[in-house]
């Protein structure tokens, strides 16, 4: 099993997440941990490569970042409230500088 390992203030975001919503995510994110998909999720090649989104649709939309590729852990980019339709181009930034951040 990966070790989980937050970048940035990742860990403080998804502690502001309501109770249920934290709750599931910490689920999808164990089943990544273990090497298996989230329930919902989509590619974020805009992040880097082999970013990822986990969707969480409980009492909001909320919306964690990760990336899996790496062999020695799981990097939790961004974690954060969804509020439009599309993403805001300010989060993919700074999940891609995060991103930027691990990968040397």
């Amino acid at each position: 099993m990966k070790t989980l390992r937050f970048v940035g203030s990742a860990l403080d975001d998804l502690r502001n997440f309501p109770a249920e919503a934290r709750r599931q995510t910490g689920f999808q994110l164990d089943a990544v941990q273990r090497g298996f998909t989230p329930d919902d999720f989509k590619p974020m090649p805009t992040v880097g490569a082999g970013a990822y989104e986990i969707r969480i649709h409980v009492e909001g939309e909320w919306r964690v970042l990760y990336v899996a590729k790496f062999d020695d852990a799981v990097y939790v980019l961004h974690a954060f409230q969804k509020k439009t339709q599309k993403t805001p181009r300010g989060d993919l930034e700074l999940a891609a500088r995060r991103y930027r951040q691990i990968s040397g």
